[in-house]
């Protein structure tokens, strides 16, 4: 009987335990979120990816215009801005992070240095450099990365594209004296006032980040401080000069320097080869390997000067990788940011040109829009221009002109004033790129108190001036 009985009870048993060995619902749901715990925003990104290229009606005209700017802007970039601006200041960044020491950076930009002249410095360093959004970021990687404070990065990253002396001269000139003072005016007070509530409100983590930078020990190779300001100022030189651009007047200063642009170029080329043979150890032959083949390039087609220019960039890098020591440094260093900034700034502007379109054509977000939008001097205009601003790509002096036809076309003082604040200092590459440096809170905090700051001094200056 005990046997029979046992058999019954046993089947069921049997059963339940089946069942046991199957997760529950609760049990199934959390081993799943285990699984996709740092896997689902990957498959949101390509999920994303797969909609927008599944459903994108790609045979639409407006499809096809947005792809054609996409390309369109890409390819203008590369043509403008990649070789005679993005590359010296990849060089720039790379002698920023190996040919200066850390203590200098330190003791004039780092979170202890004297507040004043660290900010004094940061924000007045745009007169100098005549850049776009993109590139200054190598510039302020080169700086973060050798322990210069947040806050004056900060505002060395605002200043450098936002304070340009040859963009306030021409909006003083083409859209009005009081409107070139309230944009100098304007980016000054913001370079300051971004920079001190960004180290506000990132003190604490600040405090921890700069432990290592300034506990770096300098390298026993070190260089005297002469060699490497030598080097710096040749680099800038070339960056600053490359990059002229033609003035509106046909006389002057200004158009004399245009026209003597590359010789200029030239002499701080040699300038800077110059100071590599006499403190960072390049010999003569190789100096001579960098410059003889630029200058035969530069008198056989004296109308292209680009292709002298690559060539002379191409033989430093490849001279100076087989140097070793500090040269071979500085070439990895410069590597190291061209690797890692070029990918998402082509992605960026790719991004850009296809919503918005190149200036004076149209992407996948039609023109009427955002000139509809910005008429009048109201809160919402203000804050909309900030964000298109903050969104769109301005090669350097550009914005000048797309101004001026957006005012004639019903646009308010204070929005142009806003974008005039935003445009230069943010893009949606340079916002891509800066993730990468800071982070995404940072960025965050970065891109909107540059939009609020923007939307603020509109609404006050068209409230005033409107």
């Amino acid at each position: 009987m005990n046997r029979i009985a046992a058999v019954p009870r046993s089947a069921p048993a049997e059963a339940s335990g089946s069942r046991a060995g199957r997760p529950g619902a609760r049990a199934f749901l959390a081993e799943a979120a285990r699984f996709w715990g740092d896997k689902w925003k990957a498959a949101l990104l390509l999920l994303g990816i797969f909609l927008t290229f599944y459903l994108v009606p790609a045979d639409a005209p407006r499809v096809e215009g947005a792809v054609r700017e996409s390309i369109g802007l890409a390819h203008e970039y590369a043509r403008d801005h990649v070789l005679l601006c993005l590359v010296p200041a990849f060089f720039i960044a790379g002698a920023i992070s190996v040919f200066l020491s850390s203590s200098s950076v330190m003791r004039f930009l780092g979170p202890g240095a004297n507040r004043a002249g660290a900010y004094g410095v940061a924000s007045v360093s745009g007169t100098l450099l005549a850049v776009c959004s993109c590139t200054i970021l190598p510039l302020f990687a080169g700086i973060r990365r050798r322990g210069a404070g947040l806050g004056p990065a900060i505002a060395f990253l605002y200043s450098g594209p936002a304070i340009n002396v040859l963009a306030l001269a021409l909006t003083a000139r083409i859209l009005g004296l009081e409107l070139g003072v309230a944009r100098a005016a304007g980016a000054v007070a913001f370079s300051v006032a971004i920079g001190l509530l960004m180290h506000g409100l990132f003190r604490r983590g600040e405090a921890v980040g700069a432990l290592p930078a300034a506990a770096l020990p300098e390298s026993s190779e070190r260089i005297g401080g002469r060699g490497a300001v030598a080097v710096l100022v040749a680099l800038l030189g070339i960056l600053i000069f490359a990059n002229w651009g033609r003035p509106a007047s046909d006389e002057g200063l200004w158009l004399a320097v245009y026209e003597a642009r590359w010789l200029v170029t030239g002499f701080f080329g040699l300038a800077l080869l110059a100071s590599l043979c006499a403190w960072f150890g390049l010999s003569a032959v190789r100096a001579l390997v960098v410059a003889l083949p630029a200058a035969i390039a530069a008198i056989l087609v004296p109308d292209r000067p680009a292709i002298p220019f690559a060539v002379g960039t191409a033989l430093l890098a490849v001279v100076g990788s087989g140097g070793g020591g500090r040269m071979a440094a500085w070439v990895d260093a410069t590597w190291g940011f061209a690797r890692q900034f070029l990918p998402l700034l082509f992605a960026g502007v790719l991004a850009a040109g296809f919503l918005l379109g190149r200036p004076g054509h149209e992407g996948l977000i039609p023109n009427a829009w955002v000139d509809g939008a910005v008429g009048g001097n109201g809160l919402l205009p203000t804050l909309l221009a900030s964000v298109a601003g903050a969104l769109m790509y301005f090669a350097t002096l550009t914005e000048v002109p797309i101004l001026q036809g957006l005012l004639a076309g019903g646009m308010g003082k204070g929005p142009a004033l806003a974008l005039l604040l935003a445009g230069p200092a943010l893009s949606l590459p340079s916002l891509l790129v800066l993730r990468s440096i800071l982070g995404t809170r940072r960025t965050l905090a970065y891109a909107a108190l540059v939009v609020i700051g923007s939307t603020t001094a509109g609404v006050v200056y068209g409230r005033l001036f409107g």
